[in-house]
């Protein structure tokens, strides 16, 4: 057999470059994919993971993928998942929203498979209502070119991903229902074990990260004992499972709650008659709610057994080490005061009004003595009841209860140029590092964003870049070259890194705000 014959045999079976395609066997087949413009990154888009959950496999747990023949061409993002333009600052590259979504992407440095590099597995955000793996900010090629191969993947959203009833919980064999969009997650995460060492990845050193509902989502992952196996690091962005923003329902409220909506909004609450809807018929219905994140995870007795936090409190999550943090400007002011002045004479007339008794505990840890100082406070408080409380909750949980280290920060670089309307003055102000902001810093994607960034701006990010990648390769951010980024324990006065231009680590400024929220929730 000639030498070049016997090379194209062997690169068909190991996934190596075939004369400038990309060419990677999967389980289910051979794909191709592309390079990246200095060809140093092997990217393969809407490669499916699961079967189109259409028609009768509306509202069932992922199937397998039929096995394909011949070679698929992975060139394209798959489809979003079924969702309205909720979030302006979504941009997406895919061709728009279908049922059929279930597709994820690989960017990958190496060159064969037996490279065994760490893989980064994303997660997005979105309120489980919005959200693709084929937005900008988010495309991994950047972060590939740093060592790790990295995932995306879509999941099913809204009332698709996470509609209970109880003729679905009677035909999953589990008697379990909602959920499916977590389910989604962890099927892309078998996926990964199956099949990222043919992209030069090591199935057993997997991280998974996510922003806003993909950082609940990596605190469910965590707790869940479908999935708590499948990676060995762990990084949450900005939200858990551990406050007021998204609570987690039994799975008999869900069930009864959805049953009677879907009478009063689409007309039969038979599980027959809904999946005769057309999709669109369903999402639009779904639209006219005022609550964007109607349809949510529930605690269904299968993916989640009970709710997190007693997962958690008994010690039965992933014991992995855990990077999480939030944004300095999680929230707005105006979510306190509405339509009224920020003043400390407002601000103060709202403590008392929403706490009560506590009111005066609530002024002590979050001051309000100026103006200035109120309109401060607020935005603090929005942002902490937001997402700033729930991430330190995890974060105490896992440190009680993990068995491995944690590692704190907290992002306060403003990206420039970024305004929005006080509502109260009809003036633009800077909204500061806000909910989402840190996301192209950590992917290196400051581009996606047409800004006047800053030189400080792209020096953090590849700070940022370096920092997550680092931790997925060795549990550790830390490596020579970057300020050094202490653990977050007791002993070190619970060092927290602030993530801004001249990143540095501190002991945490802001705990007695914190456990103050947090004998609120324990009270209720």
């Amino acid at each position: 057999m000639p030498h070049r014959t016997k090379f194209f045999i062997v690169a068909l079976i190991f996934g190596t470059t075939l004369f400038g395609a990309e060419t990677v066997r999967t389980d289910k087949g051979f794909v191709q994919g592309t390079q990246s413009d200095d060809a140093k990154v092997r990217i393969f888009k809407g490669i499916p993971f699961a079967a189109p959950p259409v028609g009768n496999l509306r509202w069932k747990a992922p199937q397998p993928v039929t096995t394909w023949s011949g070679t698929r061409q992975a060139t394209e993002f798959g489809a979003r998942c079924m969702q309205g333009h909720i979030f302006g600052d979504m941009v997406f590259r895919d061709d728009g929203p279908s049922e059929n979504c279930l597709y994820l992407n690989v960017w990958t440095p190496a060159t064969s498979a037996d490279e065994h590099l760490p893989v980064m597995v994303w997660i997005y955000g979105g309120g489980f209502a919005a959200g693709s793996a084929s937005e900008p900010r988010q495309d991994g090629t950047n972060l590939a070119r740093k060592g790790v191969v990295v995932v995306s993947f879509n999941y099913r959203l809204g009332i698709f991903g996470f509609f209970s009833h109880p003729d679905l919980a009677k035909e999953s064999g589990h008697n379990a229902s909602g959920n499916y969009g977590l389910l989604d997650q962890v099927a892309a995460l078998e996926w990964v074990q199956k099949n990222i060492g043919a992209f030069g990845g090591d199935p057993q050193n997997v991280t998974i990260f996510g922003e806003s509902a993909g950082s609940f989502s990596v605190s469910a992952l965590m707790a869940s004992p479908l999935s708590r196996n499948l990676f060995q690091r762990a990084i949450g962005e900005s939200g858990a499972f551990f406050g007021k923003t998204l609570s987690a329902k039994s799975l008999s409220d869900s069930e009864d709650a959805d049953t009677k909506w879907a009478k009063t909004s689409l007309g039969t609450d038979s599980l027959a008659g809904l999946r005769g809807k057309p999709a669109d018929e369903l999402l639009q219905a779904a639209l006219k709610e005022r609550n964007v994140i109607r349809f949510a995870p529930n605690i269904d007795g299968y993916f989640l057994p009970e709710d997190v936090s007693s997962i958690f409190a008994s010690g039965k999550q992933a014991h992995v080490p855990l990077l999480a943090g939030w944004n300095q400007d999680e929230g707005s002011y105006h979510t306190i005061f509405q339509k009224e002045q920020p003043t400390a004479q407002n601000f103060a007339a709202w403590a008392h009004s929403h706490f009560g008794e506590n009111a005066d505990a609530l002024l002590k840890v979050y001051p309000a003595s100026t103006d200035e100082e109120a309109k401060r406070a607020a935005q603090d408080l929005a942002g902490d009841q937001f997402t700033g409380y729930s991430t330190w909750k995890w974060i105490q949980m896992q440190l009680a209860t993990g068995k491995s280290k944690v590692f704190v920060y907290r992002f306060e670089d403003a990206p420039p140029g970024q305004t929005s309307e006080n509502g109260a003055q009809g003036e633009n102000e800077s909204r500061g590092a806000y909910h989402s902001a840190e996301i192209e810093f950590v992917f290196g994607n400051l581009a996606s964003k047409k800004l006047p960034w800053r030189p400080e701006d792209e020096k953090l990010s590849d700070q940022m870049s370096t920092y997550w990648t680092n931790f997925a390769k060795t549990g550790n951010p830390n490596a020579t070259g970057l300020p050094d980024w202490p653990a977050y324990d007791k002993q070190d006065g619970y060092q927290v890194m602030h993530l801004k231009e001249n990143p540095q680590a501190a002991s945490a400024q802001h705990r007695a705000r914190y456990e103050f929220l947090d004998s609120m929730n324990s009270k209720k």
